[in-house]
């Protein structure tokens, strides 16, 4: 009697997308490959200390002799005018920014699940990309809490007065949650992923987040200082997050000088890398 040569049943649609899902969680934490990333981590050491330290200098000065100048020379709260700065801002907070990429990585991962082939790989790759964008946000974001909470900064006039030194450590309201801006940090993540990905929107993406960063000072939401400090936590989270996904063979190569690359992928429409997916060579 001879065996049967029919095709084994393809998985249902439910067994697709949660194939999907895992493969998409479980490539962020496994065991990074890449042969060159402790060049990569030195670099980024490197770049990450001069940033710091250049910025934590700028903050300082402008804590100093520049941010009480600064919020007199602003229009005052509850300006009528303001009005377009106010919806303006709100393309910045995180929150917005992280449902919108969570819920884009949702749709994706409904649609990949019901591909197959070519154009499921193409679009995996699009969601790997995706995925670091919202992570350099999640991540700077979180970091920016923390420094919130134990540094407990006044925002300007919370105390009757524009003082830049009104810290009260631990305090945990949002009185006390200045430095470093929310908004700047996730702009300036924004900012960072997306030219990371596709250099040739980066100076788009620099405007974006500047233009971000001034309507907190001028709705006098934060100090100049929060702002700085805010482009700093966010540029370093982001780069942080960069290296996380090319040590792993992620949306990026690392070059022998350790310097991290984008990946030509789904988005560029470079076919000949698509038996490589989202992963690095």
């Amino acid at each position: 009697m001879s065996a049967s040569t029919s095709p084994a049943p393809r998985p249902g649609y439910a067994a697709q997308l949660l194939a999907v899902s895992r493969h998409a969680l479980a490539q962020l934490v496994r065991t990074p490959s890449h042969s060159r990333r402790a060049e990569a981590a030195r670099k980024l050491a490197r770049h990450s200390l001069w940033l710091s330290a250049a910025g934590a200098a700028l903050v300082i000065v402008l804590m100093v002799a520049f941010d009480q100048t600064e919020i007199q020379l602003m229009p005052a709260r509850g300006t009528p005018g303001l009005w377009p700065i106010r919806i303006l801002t709100d393309f910045g907070k995180d929150e917005y920014l992280l449902s919108a990429f969570g819920a884009a990585l949702v749709v994706l991962a409904f649609v990949a699940a019901g591909l197959h082939g070519t154009r499921r790989t193409l679009l995996l790759g699009l969601g790997t990309r995706l995925q670091f964008v919202f992570l350099s946000i999640a991540v700077s974001a979180f970091i920016a809490e923390i420094l919130k909470y134990c540094l407990g900064r006044g925002r300007p006039f919370v105390g009757g007065k524009a003082n830049p030194f009104n810290f009260v450590p631990f305090e945990g309201t949002g009185a006390y949650a200045s430095l470093p801006s929310g908004h700047a940090v996730a702009a300036f993540a924004l900012a960072f992923a997306v030219s990371a990905l596709w250099p040739r929107l980066r100076v788009f993406m620099l405007t974006y987040a500047i233009v971000i960063s001034l309507t907190r000072l001028v709705l006098v939401a934060h100090h100049p200082s929060d702002v700085v400090a805010g482009a700093l936590v966010g540029t370093v989270g982001a780069m942080a997050v960069r290296y996380w996904f090319a040590a792993r063979r992620l949306g990026f190569a690392i070059r022998a000088d350790g310097t991290i690359v984008p990946l030509a992928g789904a988005v560029s429409g470079r076919l000949k890398r698509v038996a490589h997916g989202a992963s690095a060579p």
